[in-house]
């Protein structure tokens, strides 16, 4: 259990979705403030979800400590450099998945809050708001 914990606390994948997730979370809530759209049951739906990634990605790693799984000969050397990693088991490919997921959800806020989001992504996202969600910003309702 201390290994487990000691590797928690020293990986960088983590470390970054933990920041990921703090971040989409502070949106969250400035975008519902902005909004005038403050839903505790929402709140406690994404804080929910959020437990439930973090929580998994604890049983992740447990799961890399017993079976010592290494992907990295599925990534190609170039990410691998760039990344500067020696090992990426399980817990670290679905923290690279939810930092993905959460860096698509802060854009998404950054956007609906009106905060400066470069032009080609706010297209993006706005494109994939109208196609995937019911959430569109308000400029682009009006056209």
């Amino acid at each position: 259990m201390e290994k487990i914990l000691v590797l928690l606390s020293s990986n960088s994948f983590i470390r970054i979705l933990l920041i990921a997730v703090t971040l989409d979370t502070l949106l969250g809530v400035l975008r519902a403030i902005k909004e005038h759209k403050f839903n505790s049951c929402v709140g406690i739906d994404g804080a929910i979800r959020k437990a439930a990634m973090l929580f998994s990605v604890c049983l992740l790693m447990a799961t890399d400590v017993i079976m010592h799984i290494n992907m990295l000969g599925m990534v190609p050397e170039k990410y691998i450099q760039i990344m500067g990693i020696q090992k990426l088991g399980i817990c670290e490919f679905f923290c690279l998945l939810f930092i993905l997921y959460e860096a698509v959800s802060i854009l998404k806020n950054m956007t609906l809050c009106g905060l400066p989001v470069p032009a080609r992504i706010k297209k993006w996202i706005q494109k994939f708001l109208e196609d995937m969600t019911e959430e569109l910003p308000e400029d682009a309702e009006s056209k």
